[in-house]
C-alpha cells in the first residue's frame, strides 16, 4: 500500500512522520537532493518541482509512505491531509522564519481548503483521511497516521473549517 502525507506547509507532516516507525520518503528533500526541478522562484525562495520527473523517480523508488505539500498529486492508495487553523500555521511559519508572503499565502490556502479539495479531487473522498493538528501533539497525529494504515481509521474530509479567517 501508498500512503501520501500532504497539507498545507506549517500543518506538522515532517512532524509527525518523524515519529513513526515506517520508512518516509519526505519529498521536498528528494526534490532537492535529485534536482527535480525546472527552475527556482526567487520571490518564494523555493524550487519549481519537474511533476514528470517526481513521479518518474517515485516509479522507480516506490516508497510505501511519501510525506509532502506535494504528495496527493502523485499515485496513493490513502492520502491523510493534515489540517491547522490558519492562525496557528501563521505563528508556525514564523517561526521557520518564512516571509509574510508566505505566511499570508499558506493560511490562505488552508483556509480554502485547497490541498484538502486537490488530494479528494485527485483520489477521490474513499481514499483521504482529514486530521486536525492545530491542537493535538505530534505523537497523537502519528498515532492516527498509523491508525490509517493499519486500515483502523475511516476515510473522512470536509470535518474542519477555516472559512471564518477569510
Amino acid at each position: 500500500m501508498k500512503l501520501a502525507i500532504t497539507g498545507t506547509p506549517g500543518t506538522g507532516k515532517t512532524t509527525a512522520t518523524d515519529q513513526l516507525a515506517d520508512d518516509v520518503v519526505h519529498l521536498n528533500e528528494v526534490i532537492k537532493s535529485e534536482s527535480l526541478y525546472t527552475d527556482t522562484d526567487d520571490e518564494r525562495d523555493s524550487h519549481i518541482a519537474d511533476f514528470e520527473a517526481i513521479e518518474a523517480w517515485l516509479e522507480a523508488q516506490s516508497p510505501a509512505i511519501v510525506e509532502s505539500h506535494l504528495a496527493h498529486h502523485f499515485p496513493a492508495d490513502r492520502v491523510v491531509v493534515l489540517r491547522c487553523a490558519p492562525d496557528t500555521l501563521v505563528e508556525r511559519l514564523k517561526d521557520r522564519d518564512e516571509s509574510r508572503a508566505s505566511r499570508a499565502e499558506n493560511a490562505e490556502a488552508e483556509a480554502l481548503d485547497v490541498i484538502l479539495s486537490e488530494a479528494v479531487d485527485r483520489h477521490g473522498p474513499g481514499s483521504v483521511y482529514e486530521i486536525e493538528t492545530t491542537d493535538t501533539a505530534p505523537s497523537a497525529v502519528a498515532t492516527e497516521i498509523e491508525r490509517v494504515l493499519s486500515g483502523d481509521r475511516e476515510p473522512g474530509v470536509g470535518t474542519v473549517d477555516y472559512t471564518s479567517y477569510l
